[in-house]
């Protein structure tokens, strides 16, 4: 009997014991940008990054007034400096310079209005400064830095001229950075997505992706290659991450409107120029959102993004249809991107744009769009070696 009781006594230690690794293993989720802080309506547009001396600067747009994606529209940044487990204020960042009032999208009181989109973070490893991007209006482009873990940061200077020569190709109306982070390579060249539209004044399509890139830690800046066209077989492809791989490549992946229901996937060697031939990505699934890509330094490759397809009543896949904004998930490559075979749920509620950033002790933090609030997660390292 004692024999019983003493296995019955292991095996429940040992059911509480797995109880409680599945519970550890739930995502738990701070709200950093829930709506009506500082009397604004609603954040979006995520964008996260942690210094060298691991400082974990998060930073949004702040829409003052409803969730479109024009209007009166801040970047605002909180800081965390215990990992992402509590966060400072918010401080508005951009645009403190001279208004660049007009909303083409409002005809009455739009005149009055600022948007400031898209805002982007990259942390130069070699000085330690936090170089940041956003644009105006969708219209023009500036660059500012921080020298103090995103304390203050310097005045803006306009680099919209980088996108001049991208008109050889479109004769763009609408310019846009990111959304998210940019990486630096390890040469020291700093690269940023970007996407363009040339449709009419303010619309956001059709559109193309490329990346605008500053061999001079971030003063100046120059324009790449188009890296995603707008044909008839890539539909306005626009908001790509990028990552460089192992072997110093740089992939891109990029959101788009076409019939498969899939994001485009392209490698360059040097991040400007002699991109590979878009090609869709059967398990990267497109419900026509931003995602994000990051390279962990275990060797796998990282991507999230709403885990849905378009489907029709009979259960059929609906080409270039829309997916539902929801279960953001949480995918991994063990081979430079070729396959994504491990997958976990991070939120299977609404949850829509996303971004990511590795802490030094090798976990992740995911900062998405959850609901109608931004919220952050932090995935083991653990979880991600152990798959």
């Amino acid at each position: 009997m004692k024999t019983v009781f003493r296995c019955f006594f292991v095996l429940s230690a040992c059911l509480l014991a797995q109880l409680t690794a599945d519970a550890d293993e739930q995502p738990h989720f701070t709200q950093v940008f829930p709506p009506g802080m500082n009397d604004v309506a609603r954040y979006r547009i995520p964008g996260i990054t942690i210094t060298g001396k691991g400082t974990v600067l998060a930073y949004c747009e702040a829409r003052r007034n409803d969730s479109r994606d024009w209007g009166e529209i801040e970047i605002h940044l909180r800081r965390s400096i215990d990992g992402g487990e509590t966060w400072l204020p918010a401080q508005q960042i951009a645009h403190l310079a001279p208004r660049i009032e007009g909303n083409p999208r409002k005809k009455n009181g739009g005149e009055h209005e600022q948007t400031v989109n898209n805002p982007v973070a990259i942390v130069d490893r070699q000085t330690g400064e936090i170089v940041f991007l956003y644009c105006v209006n969708y219209a023009r482009c500036f660059r500012m830095t921080s020298t103090d873990e995103g304390i203050t940061w310097s005045s803006p200077v306009e680099i919209t001229s980088a996108f001049e020569s991208f008109r050889r190709w479109y004769d763009w109306k609408v310019i846009a950075t990111g959304p998210g982070h940019g990486i630096q390579l390890g040469s020291g060249r700093i690269v940023v997505p970007i996407w363009l539209a040339f449709g009419g004044v303010g619309d956001h399509g059709p559109a193309a992706s490329a990346t605008i890139y500053s061999d001079d830690g971030g003063t100046s800046w120059q324009a790449g290659q188009i890296v995603m066209p707008n044909t008839d077989e890539f539909v306005s492809p626009n908001e790509s991450m990028i990552t460089e791989l192992p072997d110093g490549r740089v992939m891109m992946i990029s959101r788009n409107n076409s019939a498969p229901n899939r994001k485009l996937v392209s490698y360059s060697r040097t991040g400007i120029s002699g991109w590979s031939r878009p090609v869709f990505h059967d398990q990267l699934w497109e419900p026509r959102c931003m995602a994000s890509l990051c390279a962990h330094p275990s060797g796998v490759l990282l991507f999230s993004n709403p885990a849905t397809l378009p489907l029709d009543q009979a259960g059929q896949e609906i080409p270039a249809g829309r997916g539902l904004r929801q279960n953001l998930s949480l995918r991994l490559s063990r081979d430079n991107g070729r396959t994504w075979p491990v997958i976990r749920t991070l939120d299977a509620g609404p949850s829509a744009y996303s971004d990511l950033a590795v802490r030094k002790d090798r976990s992740v933090l995911c900062l998405f769009e959850q609901g109608d609030s931004i919220a952050v997660t932090c995935i083991s390292p653990e979880w991600i070696i152990g798959h």
